[in-house]
């Protein structure tokens, strides 16, 4: 079996953030809340890294993290662009929004060749995150039957003080493996818990602060990638006619659908380390002081990769 490869999805701009929030240093040095999930990959084992970008931020890209990680890690690029679909289709007129989670992991589709993880490029995850998930997927293979995995966190640890957020929201079956997992876009701190709306806000449903959440940490096989890609035709032509500017391609959604199908169990991992990221611009001084602390206590160094 291949070693695990880990797949960082950085394509976005970060809309709400109000800049290339991927790229925004929040180290001693400079470093990035990338820098500090790939060195704990690299801990737990990940050798090599494909960084998910669009074309247009390449060479601002690779300045600011991508040619000082490849001193430790090999490097590869995929690019996830709005006119990638299917034959047949196109992008609708007026769409700028990228298509989804889903569709940035078949951007590296043609980089991965056995198993990989998943993560997203502005979330902080924690080194335990990163070793329980490649000694998952280091001991089980792809075969008829897909053995999946994903790092569960406590969504009141996940939440910003600062506006909505958007996790996957977990069901577990009594043997630890996920149930369902379904993606709820705008989530709001309430009351020592949390709430979520579908509708702009005009009614809300209460989720418990210990609810399991995603934070899009997943590891596959190779073959989710062709579930995936043979699905996403199907999933254009069911939503573009309904949400042609906006709707999105989650990883969630074609999990879910393998687990409905009985083709796919999905291990449930759970981290103990506290989650940090940047959604909106206020997030970013808990995240400094979240750092520092822990590099005054010597889980970083200073200067990660020298």
């Amino acid at each position: 079996m291949n070693k695990p490869v880990l797949v960082v999805m950085a394509a976005g701009m970060g809309s709400r953030y109000g800049g290339m929030k991927q790229i925004d240093p929040v180290g001693p040095n400079g470093q990035v809340i990338m820098d500090y999930s790939l060195y704990d990959a690299r801990r737990a084992g990940f050798e090599t890294v494909i960084f998910v970008i669009k074309h247009e931020i390449e060479d601002a890209f690779k300045a600011a993290i991508g040619d000082r990680v490849a001193k430790a890690m090999n490097v590869k690029y995929a690019f996830q662009q709005l006119e990638e679909l299917p034959a047949g289709f196109a992008v609708p007129e007026g769409r700028v929004k990228p298509w989804g989670t889903c569709h940035a992991v078949l951007a590296a589709k043609p980089l991965i060749d056995g198993p990989f993880a998943v993560i997203n490029a502005d979330d902080y995850y924690g080194p335990e995150a990163f070793q329980v998930m490649y000694d998952y997927l280091s001991t089980h293979a792809d075969d008829d039957f897909y053995r999946y995995c994903m790092v569960s966190y406590l969504l009141k640890n996940t939440l910003s003080e600062n506006g909505s957020v958007a996790r996957g929201v977990c069901i577990k079956n009594e043997d630890g493996t996920l149930q369902s997992v379904t993606e709820r876009t705008r989530i709001e701190p309430c009351g020592g818990g949390a709430h979520y709306t579908e509708d702009g806000g005009e009614s809300w449903v209460d989720l418990p602060g210990d609810t399991p959440v995603s934070m899009n940490l997943w590891g596959f096989g190779k073959s989710f990638l062709d579930e995936a890609e043979q699905r996403f035709a199907g999933w254009l032509t069911e939503n573009l006619p309904v949400n042609p500017l906006k709707c999105e391609y989650f990883l969630p959604l074609v999990v879910t659908e393998l687990i409905e199908e009985n083709k796919a169990k999905i291990q449930v991992l759970r981290s103990t380390d506290k989650w940090f990221g940047v959604t909106y611009r206020e997030d970013k001084p808990l995240v400094v002081d979240a750092i520092a602390r822990k590099t005054a206590e010597g889980q970083y160094p200073e200067k990660l990769w020298e």
